[in-house]
């Protein structure tokens, strides 16, 4: 690390860990550091973390990343987080009143009924372009406000701050100072109007939410205070940094592909999964997508996304189930048997999401034999995820009316070249598996570099070197075409 280095700290928050990295000009990132998160399921379907330990992870790990470096050497701040979490507490103190409700908790489930009911679905869709369901904030934000005491009362009279991870990070790191959030993650938490791009009065009447608990919507690549001394303590990150970038993470990893035209379209691979493709203008969803903002720099571009919740979670539960020590001993499983001999699983463990949108759906297994071995259901959780995939990806296809020729693929799971191979062969074009160890990270350090001028626009950006792994479909038209048959069988068994 060179003397005239100057480097921008990005922070990704996310559900299982925290990682904080520096990127320089080149968009390389140069070193990095990881600390994990826990997770609580109190009861089935519920899912939480501990607020503080999420900031508390974030400083340590930054605090390793720049050990070697000089504070004059960081440029600016970068963040981006899980989405749809919701985090609550004290304006005066700063400390939290409730766990952090995790973005795949269903809680909310019975208000979200309870809306549905009411008919409200057309008003909250036309709005907010997302269909009701517990994964995004506004209900987990109601029950939050429901099981503190006064808490109505107290966020109404502006005591409590509610918000997602990026406003609940922003304000540690400004101490206190700054309550906002960027219009990626307000556009999840369906109390935000995609046309007017502001919280929604009508939104907010119907949640029950205070707008004096919420925080200032702002673009994702800006002006968001400094970091303050206090935000240094325990740990490493200098006061007196500009903080240049709020940014949800799925949004970010297409920012760090750099899929600014029409019809790049990204999959991050995590616990759950997202694909996204950015839209120059609002496009509702006829096959079960959702309308949002990809990003906000100078203007926002708009984006169609499909939300998959159970991914690499699928692989973490069978790790546990058939008593592995690792989830890499899943993909080493797999690889015994050359198929899944007609075995399929739905990985419907906490309902279904994008495109299906079934709440009450429930995992399964089906086409066990007497021949079927742990084997088998390694592969076919693999495969389920690359299946998963290929149903948002024909959605996206048949919604955005631009040809979707290929797959940019970024995230944990995307280390496994049975699954990456599979994922070509079922959707039929390359999929490119980025060298990147961190897609998220990149595009919030890219959106903050652009705000202090490290770079001058997206097409300087376009233009840095990104390396990438390339998959080629191999697999013959009539097989791909029987096997996902099989999973679309599997699917209406579990939905129906």
């Amino acid at each position: 690390m060179g003397k005239l280095e100057k480097y921008i700290l990005a922070i990704d928050q996310g559900t299982t860990n925290t990682k904080v990295s520096l990127v320089d000009k080149i968009g390389a990132i140069v070193k990095e550091a990881v600390r994990p998160v826990g997770i609580a399921y109190p009861q089935p379907g519920w899912v939480e973390q501990d607020p503080q330990e999420l900031w508390e992870s974030t400083q340590l790990a930054a605090t390793e990343t720049i050990q070697e470096v000089r504070e004059e050497d960081i440029a600016a701040v970068a963040v981006t987080n899980q989405r749809e979490t919701v985090v609550i507490w004290e304006r005066k103190s700063g400390k939290p009143v409730g766990p952090a409700v995790v973005w795949q908790c269903r809680r909310s489930a019975p208000l979200c009924a309870e809306l549905r009911s009411r008919s409200l679905e057309k008003t909250v869709y036309e709005k907010t372009g997302l269909t009701i369901d517990p994964m995004f904030s506004a209900g987990k934000a109601r029950w939050l406000l429901d099981h503190i005491p006064n808490g109505q009362q107290r966020a109404r009279e502006g005591e409590i701050c509610l918000g997602t991870v990026d406003s609940w990070i922003l304000w540690n790191l400004t101490g206190g100072r700054i309550h906002a959030c960027d219009v990626t993650n307000a556009s999840r938490t369906q109390l935000f109007n995609l046309h007017t791009l502001e919280w929604d009065d009508e939104l907010l009447d119907i949640y029950g939410i205070p707008r004096a608990a919420l925080p200032e919507i702002r673009l994702s690549s800006g002006d968001f205070g400094k970091t303050t001394s206090s935000s240094a303590k325990p740990a490493g990150i200098p006061g007196g940094l500009p903080i240049a970038s709020l940014i949800g993470d799925s949004h970010a990893a297409l920012f760090g592909h750099a899929g600014f035209q029409a019809g790049s379209v990204k999959a991050t691979y995590g616990t759950g999964s997202s694909l996204m493709t950015p839209t120059l203008t609002p496009i509702y969803s006829s096959h079960g997508l959702s309308t949002s903002i990809a990003w906000g720099y100078r203007q926002v571009t708009y984006a169609l996304e499909g939300n998959i919740y159970v991914t690499g979670a699928a692989v973490q539960w069978l790790t546990q189930f058939l008593g592995l020590e690792n989830p890499m001993e899943v993909e080493a499983l797999a690889h015994q048997v050359e198929d899944t001999e007609g075995l399929y699983f739905v990985p419907a463990l906490v309902g279904l999401g994008a495109p299906h949108w079934k709440e009450s759906a429930r995992g399964l297994l089906t086409g066990l034999t007497r021949s079927t071995t742990p084997a088998h259901v390694a592969r076919a959780t693999l495969e389920a995820i690359a299946y998963q995939i290929r149903d948002v990806f024909e959605a996206m296809q048949m919604d955005s009316g631009v040809p979707l020729t290929m797959l940019l693929a970024d995230g944990g799971a995307t280390r496994n070249d049975l699954l990456m191979q599979f994922q070509a062969d079922i959707l039929g074009v390359p999929v490119l598996r980025s060298r990147m160890s961190d897609a998220s990270a990149l595009g919030t350090a890219y959106l903050a570099g652009l705000a202090i001028g490290m770079w001058a626009s997206e097409s300087e950006i376009a233009s840095l070197r990104r390396s990438h792994d390339r998959f080629e479909p191999r697999m013959e038209r009539e097989k791909r075409a029987q096997l996902y048959a099989g999973w679309k069988q599997a699917i209406e068994r579990t939905v129906f």
